[in-house]
């Protein structure tokens, strides 16, 4: 298993799919099937069954896990879609580093 270069809470950018251009943040990461949950993207629709907390049940619409290629970071400082590579910081810390400007990412 090889790791992910997103995690949750980074603001990410679809570059493929139904949602290509649509920017928001990782709710959830699904490592072992390679997916992401991202805020507003894939939305999809789903029948759900009357439950104590949900006593209407109905159709309800939510977000599916979408591959992790169709995917990209949005680097903080540029406000761009990068690749990212990784660095030591100072402390000794491996760290994320935007290709495009150069600056830190965590």
């Amino acid at each position: 298993m090889n790791s992910m270069k997103v995690k949750k809470g980074d603001k990410v950018q679809v570059i493929a799919g139904k949602d290509k251009g649509k920017q928001g943040t990782i709710l959830r990461s699904v490592p072992t099937r390679n997916r992401v949950v991202v805020e507003g993207c894939g939305i999809v629709k789903k029948a759900v069954r009357p439950t104590q907390q949900n006593p209407q049940g109905g159709i309800i619409s939510m977000e599916a896990p979408i591959h992790v290629s169709n995917v990209m970071l949005v680097c903080p400082s540029c406000g761009k879609p990068v690749r990212t590579g990784k660095r030591i910081n100072d402390e000794g810390k491996k760290v994320r580093v935007c290709k495009k400007c150069g600056k830190d990412i965590d």
